[in-house]
């Protein structure tokens, strides 16, 4: 049997897992919260998962750089798993909290897994395929989640939400046995004070997003952090995240761009299904439509590999960020009474896009380092899309909310925030290098 076979499920099964737990509790928190109590702890049930997954990816990354991808992919399936029941069994609102934090750190380290060892494991020419394979089980997952947490509710309890998780990580580590790592990690001093710094900073910069009160000292005190993360990471023998490797013009740009992409038009996903719904479709209707998305996503994909080869990086970027811009003209243009098919169209549109700009950033994040940096590299690019996205979501949803009861308004307005920073991204794709086709191939 084919090695790779058996691993492909294994990544696919941890990376449902950890996809779905994103958004499976949307729908059922409100009755989570009813039978926890605290209240006022709701939003921190949805926002421990988030920032603990975010700040932990790329220091995932750069330790699967160090130790190998194997052990560090399959500690974080356990450590999902381990999360996962706590989460089940808590009995108070703040267990729940911190329990979820605990399946983000699962979470975090898993995420960027699936996009490193396929670059381990498969030429560019493929990549795109199985990019657009994981694609597809990421859009599967946010139309199913939160169909599956209402069943669960409906017919179990809502600790089955959280329960279901642990067959499948004991699947998905069993499979795992099946991974023959070619890769030959490069051991070195694990770099704890950098790590600390960048998760403290990062999580003080992620909480401005949750936090209603002192907003401004959470900010500050990130940007201060993060400051004196910059500076010891300089001085450091074996940084956590290397930043000789941002000397590289290509990469540093296509981590701007990924970042600029994200913070434009990556949260329309977080706002389509709430604009159909206010039109009077349902919530299983407004959800499909995002299917759209997923849809241009794969088209887009499953070739990228083969048009990295021959044309480089630089044009499809460019082509991916035309699209981008494209998509936010056309959700500027959104009424009150604008027809389902162009919001689905529309959602076709930026999945191109997005399709695009993600297969061959991720790609040239993994070719355009040396090999002991493409765990970094990959889940630093992802990291830079967690975070635009994070930003962008929160930026739109303050439009809309002062709005108030305009809500049409609010959408309009912060669809128009969205394509000013599209055009952004435009530009900063056009700083990166041309590649031709024997320096993208020699790369591989």
């Amino acid at each position: 049997m084919n090695s790779k076979i058996p691993v492909m499920a294994s990544i696919v099964l941890a990376m449902l897992v950890a996809s779905m737990d994103t958004t499976i509790i949307n729908t059922t928190m409100p009755i989570i919260a009813a039978e926890l109590g605290h209240f006022e702890l709701y939003a921190w049930s949805f926002a421990s998962y988030m920032i603990v997954s975010t700040v932990v990816s790329p220091i995932a990354g750069r330790l699967s750089d160090l130790f190998g991808r194997k052990k560090i992919f399959g500690a974080g399936i356990l450590m999902f798993l381990v999360g996962s029941m706590l989460c089940g069994l808590s009995q108070t609102m703040l267990q729940l909290v911190v329990f979820r934090g605990i399946q983000g750190i699962g979470a975090g380290i898993m995420m960027p897994f699936p996009a490193i060892i396929a670059g381990d494991l498969f030429s560019v020419e493929k990549r795109g395929k199985i990019q657009a394979f994981f694609t597809g089980m990421w859009g599967i997952s946010a139309i199913m989640a939160p169909m599956l947490g209402a069943i669960f509710v409906e017919y179990a309890t809502w600790r089955w939400i959280f329960y279901i998780n642990a067959p499948i990580c004991l699947i998905s580590v069993g499979l795992l046995v099946f991974y023959k790592e070619s890769y030959e990690p490069r051991r070195s001093k694990v770099d704890y004070g950098g790590a600390v710094l960048f998760g403290a900073a990062i999580s003080l910069l992620l909480c401005t997003t949750v936090v209603e009160k002192y907003t401004f000292v959470y900010g500050l005190l990130g940007v201060l952090l993060f400051a004196v993360f910059f500076m010891y990471e300089r001085r450091h023998k074996s940084p956590i995240v290397p930043l000789t490797m941002l000397k590289n013009r290509s990469l540093a740009w296509m981590i701007i761009n990924s970042f600029l992409g994200c913070a434009a038009l990556f949260g329309t996903s977080s706002f389509i299904p709430l604009y159909l719904q206010n039109q009077g479709y349902s919530i299983l209707v407004s959800g499909v439509a995002l299917l759209g998305m997923s849809f241009g996503w794969m088209t887009m994909s499953v070739p990228a590999g083969k048009w990295i080869i021959r044309w480089g990086y630089r044009p499809l970027l460019i082509i991916g960020n035309i699209f981008l811009v494209l998509s936010g003209l056309m959700l500027s243009m959104l009424q009150e009474h604008t027809s389902y098919t162009y919001v689905f169209v529309n959602m076709v549109v930026q999945g191109l896009a997005f399709g695009m700009l993600s297969t061959v950033s991720i790609i040239g994040s993994q070719q355009l380092v040396e090999a002991h940096q493409k765990g970094i590299s990959t889940s630093l690019m992802m990291f830079a899309r967690n975070i635009g996205t994070a930003i962008g979501v929160t930026i739109m949803g303050a439009i809309v909310n002062k709005a108030a009861d305009q809500f049409f308004a609010g959408i309009h307005h912060a669809f128009i925030y969205g394509l000013i920073v599209s055009l952004f991204a435009v530009f900063a794709s056009l700083f990166v290098t041309k590649h031709n086709k024997e320096t993208v191939r020699s790369a591989a």
